[in-house]
């Protein structure tokens, strides 16, 4: 997120103070380890999610909200076949029950939709929920796929004739926009926290 989008991080911080939350930000917590674990290399994905079971689990916060639906899901769901039979089985548990991705945190918890976005208009593309094809480590394994996959959802994207693709995703705006600039569209992607943020 702070290297590829650090607008939505600065818009996700700036959404949750609006909304009377204390936000914390741990500049030593690189990456989830996601792509390690989908490509099979638990070993390797265990030493990178290690530091951030450990600082996450100590820093006492009520809510750990992530601008990524892949990386939540790794921390909520996947940390506890990652680590279970561990030390830190416990601390993994605990850690997905106290995680949120943003949209389902401001939707689930707090009741806060898109649609009440001022001056917005939102339409929902055909088959909205079929995957871009990035997928972590799918785009490099299966490129071809890939990019058919991330096609079809520009297409469907482009039928709407919106100006702007909103996702929760950073992996899947990266691949979305690609797709997009290299078909020379001039739809853009931003990330549901940049939309909340300019509110």
């Amino acid at each position: 997120m702070n290297t590829l989008y650090p607008e939505a991080g600065m818009s996700m911080v700036k959404v949750l103070e609006r909304l009377g939350h204390t936000v914390d930000w741990h500049e030593d917590i690189y990456c989830c380890g996601q792509p390690a674990f989908n490509a099979g290399y638990w070993d390797e994905a265990r030493q990178v999610a290690t530091p951030v079971v450990k600082k996450l689990a100590a820093d006492g916060s009520d809510a750990i909200v992530i601008g990524s639906g892949s990386c939540g899901a790794m921390l909520k769901v996947f940390y506890r076949d990652l680590f279970a039979n561990t030390a830190l089985a416990g601390d993994a548990t605990a850690l997905g029950d106290r995680t949120w991705e943003f949209s389902d945190f401001l939707v689930t918890k707090l009741g806060r939709l898109i649609e009440q976005v001022r001056g917005l208009e939102l339409i929902e593309m055909r088959d909205a929920e079929t995957c871009c094809g990035f997928g972590g480590t799918f785009c490099a394994k299966f490129p071809a796929i890939s990019t058919a996959m991330g096609e079809v959802k520009c297409a469907s994207a482009a039928e709407t004739e919106a100006e702007y693709i909103v996702s929760n995703d950073a992996s899947c705006l990266m691949q979305i926009q690609g797709i997009l600039d290299r078909q020379h569209k001039p739809i853009k992607t931003l990330h549901l926290a940049q939309v909340l943020a300019r509110q």
